[in-house]
């Protein structure tokens, strides 16, 4: 990947702010920025291809899917034709692309080397975030009013589901425990599923919180962070109980949130136009830096083995132009 600091029409300079650091030592800089040629409106979530150097990003307003390549920083094939693409996943196992679509709830497979298109499952409404188990060897989906899709990537096949109370947002998958989390901004719960089973095994409700929109798991059987919007707070969970272990405040209208295990710090994507870096200690979570982005870039990815932060900025206008900024880690 190349790292040459390149200027960004939508961000203008990018502002770290760090307690007793200058610029040049922040915990994000930025190295890049890969333009997105005839994209408008809302970018979703991003998915990488380790090996292959690509990223593929969920163009929900475009109805597209482009795929990047990470060595020459360009955007190099897309997908087009698509109804509002919100979730995407890459699995090496089979070199397949999975596209979950909002507009027609419709799960989609193509084949990353041709962009054939190998299958499609229909799940009726608001096919959401998409996740990989890979223990299982299947993939789950949140969709519509309520639920989780369990599909077979090979045969392209609906296997199973799991009801919730409402429209499930982020998400994440613990294989130690064989349980996934799962975020239910309109139940105001975090829901706790058997996988083995199928079934809910637990519900979890926290006062005075809102808008529990993206999630992380620190480690296996570690702890999990889930950030709400309302009011913008970080808060660290015990995953065998649901009790409130830390919490610090974050960025504005957050939707994305991972976890970088070699520095111990949260990376906090926010619509606001910044992402926050939170520094998980001993004594504590603490706030050590604020990123600036451009209005609206809520969605990012975070890829450890490339030491990178991936954000997806909109296109503001008919002058400036959709774009993904490519922050990396430091120290």
């Amino acid at each position: 990947m190349r790292t040459v600091t390149v200027a960004f029409a939508l961000a203008g300079m990018v502002q770290a702010a760090t307690v007793g650091c200058q610029a040049a030592d922040a915990p994000l800089v930025q190295v890049q920025t890969i333009p997105l040629e005839n994209v408008r409106g809302r970018i979703d979530h991003m998915a990488v291809d380790i090996a292959g150097n690509r990223l593929f990003v969920a163009e929900l307003g475009n109805d597209s899917v482009d795929i990047v390549d990470l060595k020459s920083g360009k955007a190099s094939r897309k997908i087009n034709n698509l109804k509002e693409p919100q979730g995407i996943a890459y699995l090496s196992d089979g070199d397949l692309i999975v596209v979950a679509n909002a507009a027609d709830g419709s799960v989609r497979f193509f084949r990353a080397a041709d962009l054939a298109a190998l299958g499609t499952v229909a799940l009726g409404d608001d096919a959401d975030d998409v996740r990989t188990d890979t223990a299982g060897g299947r993939v789950l989906v949140g969709y519509g009013h309520g639920g989780l899709a369990v599909i077979d990537p090979t045969n392209r096949s609906l296997t199973g589901e799991i009801k919730l109370i409402g429209h499930p947002e982020g998400f994440e998958i613990d294989q130690k425990v064989n349980r996934a989390f799962v975020n239910v901004p309109e139940g105001h719960q975090v829901a706790v599923l058997d996988l083995r089973s199928g079934k809910l095994v637990s519900t979890w409700k926290f006062a005075g919180l809102g808008g529990n929109f993206p999630m992380a798991l620190a480690a296996p059987g570690g702890p999990l962070a889930v950030v709400f919007r309302s009011p913008p707070k970080l808060v660290l969970l015990d995953p065998a109980t649901g009790s409130v272990e830390q919490s610090v405040d974050t960025c504005g209208d957050a939707d994305d949130v991972f976890f970088d295990g070699k520095r111990q710090r949260f990376y906090v994507s926010c619509g606001d136009g910044t992402v926050d870096v939170i520094e998980r200690r001993a004594v504590g979570l603490r706030a050590i830096g604020r990123v600036r982005t451009s209005s609206g870039a809520r969605t990012s990815l975070f890829v450890p083995e490339l030491d990178r932060l991936f954000v997806a900025a909109r296109a503001g206008g008919p002058e400036s132009q959709a774009a993904i900024l490519v922050f990396r880690t430091s120290p």
